[in-house]
């Protein structure tokens, strides 16, 4: 089933645009402890209740005016959620972000790995609301001009966001420590389906793989070696629950030198064969 059928079999009611943008009111209902990877671009706002979950294995306590951000890749898992949450959801493809023309930019981006999750103050909320009643308006039936007016105010409110981003990166004032950690994290993101070894990340950052350890372990509590394992296993755990991918093909995808190799790693940090995971995970849907 293609983007724009799921989104809509579950919310009729979505505004979209073709089959690369869509906006919806939602309760994001889910099994507890549910993990998925996200393939969009898009945001939820809450306006009401709360949920917990990690979004790339970092806690967050979504309420009401917190907005989480999304981009293509982060993991995520939902643990709980009041009876009452409810918000509103964007989601944007790949093809239309593209389409944008936004430049790309680094930091800004690390910005939003490290904090998808923000708490707007009353400006920035009221700025996201009028973009989505802008663009409820704009949807509700085909008019001139049309696709370059929905690109326009997405532009517009891309930056207004990215404003506020820079805004809350110089209140932190990071000591250098924590930007050490930020970018690790950031590589580990990118490169932990090919690299595994706590040495190809000092090397990426011109240290010693000790003094990243250290570094890490201060920071977090944990150490760089379980930061990468967890989401090797977190990205294992959603392919083996939400795919109807072969033991031996996400082994494959995970760059695994063989299935055997994968299936010893994964008991090794979950306790249980890549089989009884996902058998167990089939058990509980039933």
């Amino acid at each position: 089933m293609d983007i724009r059928a799921n989104i809509l079999s579950q919310h009729p009611d979505a505004v979209h645009f073709m089959n690369d943008y869509f906006l919806f009111d939602t309760g994001l209902k889910f099994v507890a402890g549910h993990s998925f990877k996200v393939d969009e671009y898009g945001f939820f706002l809450c306006l009401q209740g709360s949920s917990e979950g990690n979004i790339d294995l970092s806690p967050f306590c979504l309420r009401p005016g917190m907005l989480v951000v999304n981009v293509p890749g982060q993991l995520v898992t939902y643990q709980s959620a009041s009876s009452d949450f409810w918000g509103t959801c964007l989601v944007m493809t790949r093809h239309f972000v593209d389409n944008l023309g936004l430049p790309y930019n680094f930091g800004l981006a690390i910005g939003i790995r490290e904090n998808p999750i923000l708490e707007l103050k009353s400006g920035e909320l009221a700025a996201i609301q009028n973009y989505c009643a802008m663009v409820g308006n704009l949807l509700q039936k085909e008019r001139p001009y049309q696709s370059e007016t929905l690109r326009h105010l997405t532009c517009a409110y891309a930056y207004s966001l990215g404003s506020y981003l820079y805004q809350m990166a110089e209140a932190r004032n990071l000591s250098n420590e924590e930007t050490i950690m930020q970018r690790f994290m950031h590589e580990v993101h990118i490169h932990y389906k090919d690299e595994r070894k706590v040495l190809f990340y000092a090397s990426k950052l011109n240290l010693t793989a000790g003094y990243l350890s250290t570094i890490v372990r201060n920071i977090s509590g944990k150490t760089a070696s379980e930061w990468i394992d967890n989401f090797v296993l977190l990205e294992a755990k959603i392919l083996l629950r939400s795919t109807n991918m072969t033991i031996q093909q996400i082994s494959n995808e995970l760059n695994f030198p063989t299935q055997t190799f994968f299936g010893k790693y994964f008991k090794r940090l979950a306790g249980v064969s890549p089989k009884e995971f996902r058998d167990k995970g089939v058990a509980m849907l039933k």
